[in-house]
């Protein structure tokens, strides 16, 4: 029974490492990053699985919608009329509790480049 675990602990080990080496690898080739002029301008999730998505093509932006039963072209819209700009990445909790209770959020520190003032 002892040899049963031991020899079921290496595999699970072995298997781990197989998939973090995968995954390394992929990262490191670039592998399910973005090429070419394609990206995503919006998103509005409907439900927990369907959401609607505009994504620029080139020179044209289409409106697509995402359900379990796959990918659907709705549309297109007029590129000039959609003005992109790109995320600043998540908002700050303290942020999001400012906007709720109406008061000023605090401004995050500047980082200061490693000089104590």
């Amino acid at each position: 029974m002892a040899a049963y675990l031991a020899e079921t602990f290496v595999t699970l080990l072995a298997v781990i490492a197989v998939a973090v080496l995968v995954l390394y690898g992929a990262r490191k080739l670039g592998i399910g990053r973005v090429h070419g002029p394609m990206h995503v301008v919006g998103r509005l999730p409907l439900d927990p699985r369907r959401s609607v998505y505009l994504v620029r093509v080139a020179n044209q932006v289409l409106v697509l919608g995402v359900s379990e039963a796959g990918i659907t072209r709705l549309g297109e819209v007029d590129p000039d009329s959609i003005k992109y700009e790109p995320d600043a990445g998540p908002a700050r909790f303290a942020d999001v509790l400012a906007r709720l209770t109406g008061k000023q959020a605090d401004k995050p520190k500047e980082p200061s480049g490693g000089v104590d003032d």
